[in-house]
């Protein structure tokens, strides 16, 4: 019997104020809707897909993580477990 080893699917859980700021910036920008759908599935399959430009972070921000949204707005975060915990969204300067 040959057995498929799937990857580990990742929970994803927004903070509150994550979700108040993607709102804002949603309904600032409807056309980000797709490209924030396409992040949020490749963060359950992968946070570190080569495509997010996932890095570390250091400094005030050491333990947590950033990804592109879009070539401006980036995406900080932190992994525990099987958790990406989203804590910010925005522009390079917003969110460091």
């Amino acid at each position: 019997m040959l057995f498929l080893m799937l990857p580990k699917m990742m929970k994803v859980k927004p903070d509150k104020a994550f979700l108040r700021r993607a709102k804002k910036l949603l309904k600032k920008n409807p056309n980000l809707k797709k490209a924030y759908e396409e992040l949020y599935i490749k963060l359950v399959n992968d946070p570190f897909d080569p495509s997010l430009h996932t890095h570390a972070l250091t400094g005030s921000l050491k333990g947590k993580y950033a990804c592109s949204l879009t070539y401006e707005l980036r995406v900080i975060f932190k992994v525990f477990d099987d958790i990406v915990h989203l804590l910010d969204i925005g522009s390079h300067d917003e969110v460091y």
